[in-house]
């Protein structure tokens, strides 16, 4: 089934606090049921500001993170400790506060060359999820967000790889006049890879992003015009009121 085909589902809550902590809820939730059918579980989640207050929830609850192996869906090609790094926040808001083994973090090494980290990080997915050459992996859960142009990941409007389905990460220069130089060159998960995830949760709050959302859930679909449009057969965006703006309804 095309999961572009499918209507979206959408839950609405007051706060984004209260969206977040759903979200986190629900990751954990999939992550339990996941390492219970298959051993291991996998999660590829996203940067910036949005999925923080989610992080800093699940580290709070009781959850046993063996056998959790945990990805980014896309990175800034600077430094682990640079204050524009998605590892950096992501460490810092979830990882410091859980007992996880290192060999069970996945990091874009955004210190390095784009394209050199993009093969590394090909290179560990697969050897990881032990992926066959040309096969795709399939993450069990895919956190994700949006921004306010509709982007998501680091497949920006108007990305000529948001076309590529054959390959699961690549180098990426958003060259574009709002971003600011320092976060133009990063590594991202590719459309083929999002589109297989078994379960994709989409957080977006704020209502900086309720026009672009209108777009992406009932406008016309065009992945180069709103790559956010990119989905799997089980998408579920978490939202806050702001985000939701008007029009939108829970379903």
């Amino acid at each position: 089934m095309d999961p572009q085909s499918l209507s979206p589902k959408l839950l609405t809550f007051d706060t984004p606090l209260a969206a977040a902590e759903a979200c986190g809820d629900r990751t954990l939730e999939l992550l339990d049921n996941a390492r219970r059918q298959h051993g291991i579980a996998t999660l590829a989640v996203s940067g910036g500001n949005t999925p923080k207050l989610m992080f800093q929830h699940m580290r709070q609850r009781s959850f046993n993170w063996t056998s959790v192996h945990i990805f980014q869906v896309d990175e800034r090609c600077v430094p682990p400790d640079h204050e524009l790094s998605n590892f950096r926040m992501i460490k810092a808001s979830l990882l410091d506060g859980i007992e996880i083994d290192a060999t069970q973090i996945h990091r874009i090494q955004g210190e390095l060359q784009p394209e050199q980290a993009a093969r590394l990080y090909v290179e560990e997915i697969r050897r990881t999820l032990k992926c066959a050459s040309g096969q795709l992996p399939i993450f069990d859960v895919i956190q994700r967000g949006m921004g306010p142009d509709g982007h998501t990941a680091s497949l920006f409007p108007g990305e000529p790889l948001i076309s590529n389905r054959t390959e699961i990460a690549a180098a990426v220069d958003v060259n574009k006049p709002y971003i600011d130089k320092t976060m133009r060159h990063r590594v991202t998960l590719l459309a083929g890879v999002l589109e297989r995830g078994r379960h994709t949760l989409n957080l977006v709050t704020g209502p900086d992003k309720a026009e672009a959302l209108q777009k992406v859930l009932h406008g016309q679909r065009d992945l180069f015009a709103f790559p956010a449009q990119i989905a799997s057969p089980d998408t579920v965006w978490y939202l806050d009121k702001a985000a939701r703006g008007a029009g939108l309804g829970e379903r």
